[in-house]
């Protein structure tokens, strides 16, 4: 995730897409050609394939430790945050267990919102780990596409309608060009997803009717103000409560689940009806307590989705595919996946380890480009960011939003358009139905 420090810098949007447009221009690449032989398929010869990680947060390290882990020809060459310190902590950390694969100088750590321009203009970097606040998503995927790199994206991929239209065309860039994009989707590569899901498509529990997903949990970190913060270095140090960042907790918690819809119903829905709530946050938070969303295919079938952030309450994280011949529970974290029959006997059933699905996800994409057959899933990852996306501005406004209308009219753009670390921030506000519309 992003942090604070005191480095400072200007940075729009079309700032964004210039400086990417110019790094694509000037061809600054890895020293071999990606699509025809990734640095991975020649191991023998130069030893690494070496990544930089983007975001130095929990998730960013996190994901460093899961590559490192799982793949031996991998090296760590540099790093950017705008938390400078946190990053450097983050580098001793993983230095601790990987010693002889950190390999990261204190001027090999770049800070400030342009820090990842930086690591991306670097030629001996093959594979970037993009992990900042979400927000920032879609446009250092955009950049690092156009300077060649292979890349890793943590979900969400994109917070609002603008991001999507730029995941979509850096997928299709990627998919020119023969360089790989994997998400964070883990549990697309998490055996009890796949085994259950390929059960279903099998025909175990028949024709699938419906579905409800849930993410519910007991609440969500907040972080105080410190002294001296400018108000945009405070909404990224506080980035989970501020929309532009994070999207909300359907949007950077609950896709998980709106993923796995995706996955089993094959694709978008056509519309989304939803409400939700909001007591309980900080006076300063724009997110939400809880939201519920039907979605809705062409044939008519309807998945419901459940997240909330309540104190005290029950948690749930399953997902429950219904069929005409029985039911599959999907459940997240390592608990696993069963399937009954409609009389409620057990017919199959499997054990889940979401430890192995974060390994699996970085092992799948440094095989792939290995075996010069890089992975490109960007698009449907951006599709299920958007599904989110779609049923947070249905509630918000509280009138059916339909996939056409946000892929094809919304003009929903989040990101401020010149950004100075030092300046201000967007103006926090509650969406309330009946006032908010949607755009």
């Amino acid at each position: 995730m992003l942090e604070h420090n005191d480095a400072t810098t200007g940075n729009s949007r079309r700032n964004f897409l210039a400086s990417s447009v110019a790094l694509g221009a000037a061809g600054i690449v890895a020293p071999y050609a990606f699509g025809a032989l990734g640095r991975a398929a020649i191991q023998s010869k130069n030893g690494f394939i070496n990544i930089a990680l983007i975001g130095c947060g929990g998730r960013g390290s996190g994901a460093a430790n899961d590559t490192l882990t799982g793949n031996p020809g991998v090296r760590l060459v540099a790093m950017a945050d705008i938390n400078t310190e946190a990053a450097k902590s983050a580098r001793d950390e993983l230095k601790k267990k990987f010693e002889d694969r950190v390999s990261i100088a204190d001027t090999d750590i770049y800070g400030g919102l342009d820090g990842y321009l930086k690591v991306l203009a670097r030629a001996d970097v093959d594979l970037v780990i993009l992990a900042t606040s979400p927000g920032f998503r879609p446009h250092h995927i955009a950049a690092a596409v156009a300077a060649k790199k292979h890349v890793f994206a943590e979900k969400p991929v994109c917070v609002d309608t603008a991001g999507y239209h730029m995941c979509c065309a850096a997928h299709d860039a990627a998919l020119a060009q023969g360089t790989a994009i994997a998400t964070g989707t883990q549990y697309r590569r998490q055996e009890s997803f796949v085994d259950a899901i390929a059960k279903i498509r099998e025909g175990m529990i028949g024709d699938v009717v419906g579905m409800t997903a849930r993410y519910c949990s007991n609440g969500i970190w907040y972080r105080d103000r410190k002294p001296g913060m400018s108000d945009l270095e405070y909404q990224i140090y506080n980035w989970m409560h501020f929309i532009w960042l994070s999207g909300d907790q359907i949007s950077e918690q609950a896709v998980h689940n709106v993923d796995c819809i995706h996955w089993v119903m094959g694709g978008p829905p056509i519309r989304a009806f939803a409400s939700g709530s909001r007591w309980k946050r900080p006076a300063d938070s724009e997110m939400w307590d809880s939201f519920s969303v039907d979605y809705e295919w062409a044939d008519g079938r309807i998945c419901s989705l459940q997240c909330r952030h309540w104190e005290g309450a029950s948690t749930d994280f399953a997902n429950v595919v219904y069929g005409s011949k029985g039911t599959a529970t999907i459940r997240a974290f390592s608990e696993g996946s069963v399937i009954r029959d409609r009389a409620g006997k057990e017919l199959w059933r499997t054990k889940g380890d979401i430890g192995a699905a974060y390994v699996a996800e970085h092992k799948a994409l440094v095989a792939s480009i290995a075996e010069n057959k890089p992975v490109v899933e960007l698009r449907q990852t951006a599709e299920a960011s958007l599904m989110a996306v779609m049923g947070r501005e249905a509630a918000y406004s509280g009138t059916v939003a339909t996939w056409e209308f946000m892929t094809t009219e919304s003009k929903l753009d989040l990101f401020p358009k010149n950004m100075d670390l030092q300046g201000s921030a967007p103006t926090p506000f509650i969406r309330r139905p009946g006032e908010y519309q949607l755009s």
